[in-house]
């Protein structure tokens, strides 16, 4: 889609302003009041300390026991603490902030690598070395933001960081040269995309920044085509494995990193070439990519996720709502203002990339002007991911069909989710905090990845396998105005030892009136259901009940076991309470019937 545009690409190649740089000061000065105090109050706290040593023992950590947080952790703040420094200088422009932003671009350009421990491989699912060897840098995630990020701080500085610190940005400029553009130009990283090789969100991810790093220095015309036509073909072989329907396949939150990070990186090369380019937005496969995140909301925070994407995420910023304009979405801008009418925070306080926090400065007028307004989303299929979503006045539903080879991937093929008058009613418990563990052959040893704690069934304690083939079959989709409903066999998502030869689900919308769980099994071990819960459940007369939500009736079971599960994950408590629940759920005969029903009963 984009290398067969490098043909309209214009003689000679300009800057890219992501924002205005900082002796810009009518840009600055008519940003709102309240937002230059906030930014001026959080760079003056980012004056204090020094800056937290990254010591070799940190990176080890990863290597020695699986810990990834404690060297993130530094690592990460040291990004956001240069990022608060330098908003507040922008708006400030005395100069009392950088010596402060000095010492943090030394820091950071005297750090041995910029790549996080757990991606510090130079081949895909690699080893991964205990150390960084600053003499073979390796582009991961974090070292393409990383790059990003001080180019463009040196571009907002201009020549007022020179005067403060002089010799600085020739040094930040060869700190970029070695770790990011010739590395970039000159080998192949995994993501960049080579054949059939599939991708994910690390495609458009790294793409986005390296560009913004390539086109905010200073760089010649024949380094800035070369970087085009290698950012061109990496954004091709990411979208050849999305479907023509949009979906995300590692959910909401990776959308975020996916959708977006498509985005931003198509609209820097259409600022510099717009005719070549620009078209890209009217492709009706990128429209249905940005209008995905609108489709998977449930409510304020809440979205549908499976994978490895959680329950809660952040609120939509300036990037969903200039993607809507860039591919003229009505809904989606309405979406996206309301969203972040709700609980946007504009100043992106936690974010380590700066370009991200500078388009939503500078887009919050616009936005805060905009017809902030849900709009009513639609019912629909994602056949590329086999994503059910149906909803009513009360219940908004969503089944997971498609197979165990997904991105992010858990064992959740079949698996239900249920939210009822917007709170959640049956869960997907989506993934801890991330460690060795996560990406390695023991990846699904963890509980949150396995079937047995998602809303599906297993068969004498034999769980669904991960992997491709273990796929559902014979998916049938109704989405009528009266019932919406989806039928599958997920028998081939188990392993043989399961001994199933079919499993029938069918979920039903009974438009206004409820939801129907029907499973038909046929094999020869004992079935049984697992069914996962964020409020205590009740059994009491052929009923779990969720006081404050509602109850399923149960036709055709044993007598239910209820677990309490604990939840003590940072990650996991983001999106639920210290205290989640399991129903075990055996089958009294071939088949099993669950249905929506009020706490007292009544149909």
């Amino acid at each position: 889609m984009l290398s067969e545009r490098l043909r309209h690409m214009p003689d000679v190649l300009g800057d890219i302003e992501i924002a205005p740089p900082g002796n810009n000061r009518k840009a600055w000065a008519a940003l709102d009041e309240n937002l230059r105090s906030e930014l001026t109050a959080a760079g003056e706290a980012a004056l204090a300390g020094a800056w937290s040593p990254l010591p070799a023992t940190l990176y080890l950590g990863y290597t020695r026991d699986g810990n990834r947080v404690d060297f993130e952790t530094v690592y990460f703040a040291r990004r956001r603490r240069l990022n608060d420094l330098i908003l507040a200088e922008c708006v400030d422009w005395n100069g009392r902030f950088l010596d402060a932003i000095a010492d943090g671009l030394w820091a950071i350009a005297e750090e041995s690598g910029w790549q996080l421990p757990a991606h510090n491989s130079y081949v895909r699912g690699g080893p991964r070395y205990p150390l960084p060897d600053p003499e073979r840098p390796v582009i991961d995630l974090f070292a393409a933001e990383t790059g990003a990020l001080l180019a463009v701080a040196c571009r907002l500085m201009g020549d007022a960081l020179e005067a403060a610190a002089p010799g600085l940005v020739a040094r930040v400029h060869r700190e970029l040269q070695h770790r990011i553009v010739r590395p970039y130009l000159t080998q192949h990283f995994w993501w960049m995309g080579n054949g059939d090789e599939p991708m994910n969100n690390w495609t458009v991810w790294c793409t986005q920044n390296i560009l913004w790093t390539v086109l905010a220095l200073d760089t010649d015309q024949e380094t800035r085509r070369a970087a085009i036509r290698k950012a061109a073909g990496s954004i091709d072989a990411f979208l050849k494995d999305y479907g023509e329907d949009g979906a995300c396949e590692e959910g909401a939150q990776y959308y975020r990193h996916a959708g977006l990070c498509l985005f931003n990186a198509v609209a820097t090369l259409a600022a510099i070439a717009p005719d070549a380019f620009g078209p890209v937005f009217r492709e009706p496969k990128i429209r249905n990519i940005a209008e995905y995140i609108m489709n998977v909301h449930v409510a304020g925070r809440s979205y549908f996720n499976f994978a490895d994407c959680a329950a809660i995420c952040e609120p939509c910023s300036a990037r969903e709502y200039l993607f809507a304009k860039a591919v003229g979405s009505d809904a989606l801008l309405s979406f996206a203002a309301a969203d972040w009418a709700d609980g946007g925070d504009v100043l992106l306080k936690g974010e380590i990339n700066l370009a991200y926090r500078l388009q939503s400065l500078f887009t919050a007028a616009e936005l805060a002007g905009c017809a902030a307004q849900y709009p009513e989303k639609p019912e629909i299929f994602y056949p590329s991911v086999g994503l059910f979503i149906a909803r009513d006045t009360r219940f908004q539903l969503a089944v997971k069909a498609g197979d165990n080879g997904d991105s992010h991937n858990h064992n959740d093929t079949g698996s239900v989710t249920l939210y009822k008058d917007g709170k959640p009613f049956l869960i997907d418990v989506g993934v801890g905090t991330y460690t060795a563990k996560t990406f390695s052959p023991r990846r699904y040893e963890i509980w949150t990845m396995q079937s047995a704690f998602h809303n599906l069934p297993s068969f004498g304690g034999v769980m669904q396998q991960d992997g491709e083939v273990f796929a559902a079959r014979d998916v049938e989709v109704d989405l009528a105005d009266d019932v919406a409903a989806i039928s599958m066999d997920i028998a081939g998502a188990y392993p043989p030892e399961a001994c199933v030869r079919s499993y029938r689900r069918t979920v039903r919308m009974v438009k206004g009136h409820h939801i129907e769980i029907r499973d038909l099994h046929d094999g020869d071990r004992q079935a049984e259901l697992s069914l996962m819960f964020a409020a205590e459940p009740q059994w009491r007369d052929g009923r779990i009940v969720l006081a404050g939500i509602g109850a399923l009736a149960v036709e055709g079971a044993g007598t239910p076991v209820i677990e309490a599960i604990e939840i003590d994950d940072a990650r996991l408590l983001g999106s639920w309470p210290a205290r989640i629940y399991r129903v075990l759920v055996p089958f009294a005969g071939r088949e099993l019937v669950i249905r929506t029903v009020e706490e007292q009963g009544e149909a």
